[in-house]
């Protein structure tokens, strides 16, 4: 039974509902195993609590803004 973990910045309940929906299915096409085998699960992670080149992402988001 396939585990598909997910973990990103804070997502809306619609972006959540898409994610699981299309992931499934191409992961089910590619891997030729019924959708109904897979379990999706999403961890959001504050934007303080993962960093891209040494910065963490709130930090980033700020520099970009200016």
């Amino acid at each position: 039974m396939p585990y598909i973990k997910i973990e990103s910045g804070k997502l809306t309940d619609e972006q959540k509902t898409l994610l699981i929906k299309r992931v499934t299915e191409v992961s089910a096409e590619i891997m030729n195993i019924p959708q109904e085998f897979f379990t999706t699960t999403i961890t959001e992670l504050p934007d303080k609590n993962f960093g891209i080149g040494g910065k963490t992402i709130d930090i980033i988001k700020i520099e970009y803004k200016k």
